[in-house]
């Protein structure tokens, strides 16, 4: 874990890297989190997170799968390299949050009662349209149910 005010100073001046988990259930809904932090604080999300320094892609991915899901070794499908910008970030200064988010697609038969509470204070499943039309559902969650919605900001920003 860095300082608290390196970590600050990197999210003020360089994007993320992060993977999210589009968790599917067997009958086709999604898993999404109520967030507890910011950005995106109070909004439903999927789950989630940074790619750490000198940590490659399959450990990261595996380490998020187990920390946000509790599971190991899971068939996966990518779906798309996602930007996500927030007016704020995870302290209380003002400035943005970019995130370089790749984003994948998997089953997840677990029990919602067994998911951890720290960054979502609970879990619910939610029907495509549902998540697309819920005010409450965050922005960037719904664009991996939109099509052509993978920026919302232009690349030359």
């Amino acid at each position: 874990m860095l300082p608290f005010e390196t970590f600050k100073k990197i999210v003020k001046s360089t994007p993320l890297v992060s993977i999210d988990l589009i968790a599917r259930n067997l009958e086709g809904q999604i898993l999404l989190g109520k967030r507890t932090n910011r950005p995106a604080n109070g909004y439903w999300f999927v789950p989630g997170g940074r790619i750490l320094k000198n940590e490659c892609f399959e450990s990261a991915f595996n380490r998020l799968i187990k920390e946000e899901l509790g599971l190991d070794n899971v068939q996966s499908t990518f779906k798309g390299i996602y930007q996500h910008f927030y007016d704020d970030n995870f302290s209380e200064d003002d400035f943005s949050t970019h995130y370089l988010v790749l984003a994948y697609e998997i089953t997840f038969k677990g029990d919602l009662a067994s998911l951890p509470l720290e960054q979502h204070s609970k879990y619910k499943w939610f029907a495509e349209k549902e998540l697309v039309e819920s005010e409450q559902v965050h922005k960037h969650s719904k664009w991996y149910f939109q099509e052509n919605k993978q920026a919302d900001a232009p690349l030359n920003k």
